[in-house]
């Protein structure tokens, strides 16, 4: 595998755990539907919302934050594969898409920040 894909891992099972321990449950990690993935789906601590989180892992800042990586096509292909999961398991909550970046290269130097409601689909 790939050094950058071996970061991203690193950094979706960093994510994964933050929202562990802020009381989340994470249902699915790296779910696909076909060439689209949710990095993260999980419920919120009250079990009211099901959140899909886009997990951007870097390095480090020098060059851009990592949010800014979440663009139009990104967002676009992020709602498809939310509608495609929303179908084959039926879900009837409340959603959310929320981003989580994790800058850093190991588990001493890390920061991790959480960006919830961090854009609104058209319509799903």
């Amino acid at each position: 595998m790939a050094a950058h894909n071996e970061l991203g891992k690193w950094g979706e099972r960093k994510a994964a755990a933050y929202l562990t321990v802020k009381g989340y449950y994470v249902l699915h990690l790296d779910w696909k539907s076909g060439h689209r993935d949710l990095d993260i789906v999980a419920t919120t601590p009250d079990e009211n919302t099901l959140v899909f989180v886009e997990v951007k892992t870097r390095r480090d800042t020098v060059f851009a934050q990592p949010e800014q990586a979440v663009d139009w096509n990104k967002r676009h292909s992020l709602m498809l594969a939310a509608k495609a999961y929303l179908r084959r398991y039926e879900v009837n909550k409340n959603i959310r898409f929320d981003v989580i970046t994790v800058v850093g290269t190991s588990d001493n130097d890390v920061h991790i920040e959480h960006f919830e409601n961090a854009f609104l689909p058209p319509s799903i």
